[in-house]
């Protein structure tokens, strides 16, 4: 019967060596890795388990990816690794770097849309952003609709993903400040109201400044005046590129529904996106009986209640123009 117990020896010999070997891969699942800084590393979609372990080796993340396959795999945490761009820290264990993949825990990119951008600005900075995929289905979008604020993302996502989310943003800002609105303001809807924010955008960067921007268009709407607002012509000529930053004279006669100075009453969309403080002034206007107002060269502008007050600081600020061009 010694073949028997040599049997024996040997199965006891080979299960104490798979004991060995478990505790061994166990140790290298839950101890530090071989990282020695912080490493940024993207998987890709579609990758599996397995795929997931040798890319992890080949970074430098984990030390063995058949341990890594092993473990997630038992730990039953394999069918929930995800794509995605991850922050692994140096010295990362395979236990904590794959509960990190299977919780989704990615890199958090942002995109900053500035207030008062065009659609197509925006269609442009959306295809420069790293880590933003795909095409934008821009053939229904129209003017005005997207609302510009900081947009949080993951590597991966799509930039039509961003383009939903600032227009589903657009619609409950948009609604809220309608349902906030003043009584008696001469705008029948929600899409005047963004129309008319548009131009205030397009007007004016300060902040402390729109309510009351605001507030000589609405007066010139009440009184059947033209508005007269400058941007809408440069929206007109640039087709929203806005590439040309000043208006010349003969703009004034571009013969266009969006020219306010030859057309009465609000364009025909939008020129712009505007920001929330921009639709909040238009519907809750600062009270006032300015019709005028022009740039004083510091970025803001001086308001007139009349046509002869406001002669007298167009002519001032010309004469500040002239001062920066001569240094005088």
């Amino acid at each position: 019967m010694l073949w028997l117990r040599r049997f024996f020896l040997t199965v006891f010999f080979l299960s104490m060596l798979g004991v060995a070997a478990m505790l061994w891969s166990y140790n290298q699942w839950q101890e530090a890795g071989p990282l020695t800084q912080d490493k940024t590393v993207i998987l890709p979609k579609g990758m599996g388990v397995r795929e997931i372990a040798d890319y992890l080796q080949q970074e430098g993340v984990i030390h063995r990816a058949e341990w890594f396959l092993l473990w997630s795999v038992l730990t039953k945490q394999h069918s929930a690794l995800k794509a995605g761009e991850y922050a692994f820290p140096a010295q990362i264990s395979a236990r904590d770097a794959a509960q990190m993949i299977a919780q989704g825990k990615t890199v958090i990119r942002k995109v900053t849309v500035p207030e008062g951008y065009s659609n197509y600005q925006v269609m442009e900075l959306l295809k420069q952003t790293p880590g933003l995929e795909g095409e934008i289905n821009n053939e229904v979008l129209r003017e005005g609709e997207l609302l510009p604020e900081t947009y949080f993302f993951s590597y991966g996502d799509t930039r039509d993903e961003i383009v939903q989310r600032m227009r589903r943003d657009l619609r409950a800002a948009l609604s809220d400040a309608w349902n906030k609105r003043a009584a008696n303001l001469p705008l029948k809807s929600p899409e005047e109201v963004l129309t008319l924010a548009s131009i205030v955008e397009k007007e004016t960067g300060m902040k402390q400044e729109r309510t009351r921007v605001a507030a000589v268009y609405i007066n010139r709407l009440r009184k059947g005046m033209l508005l007269q607002a400058d941007p809408t012509i440069l929206y007109a000529i640039t087709q929203g590129r806005y590439d040309q930053e000043r208006l010349l004279y003969k703009d004034l006669a571009f013969n266009s529904p969006y020219n306010t100075y030859k057309y009465p009453g609000l364009p025909p969309t939008p020129i712009a996106n505007p920001g929330k403080d921009a639709i909040n002034a238009v519907v809750n206007p600062l009270a006032t009986e300015e019709y005028y107002f022009v740039a004083d060269g510091s970025g803001g502008h001086v308001f007139a209640k009349t046509l002869e007050e406001h002669n007298r600081n167009v002519a001032a600020y010309r004469q500040w123009q002239r001062s920066q061009t001569t240094g005088q």
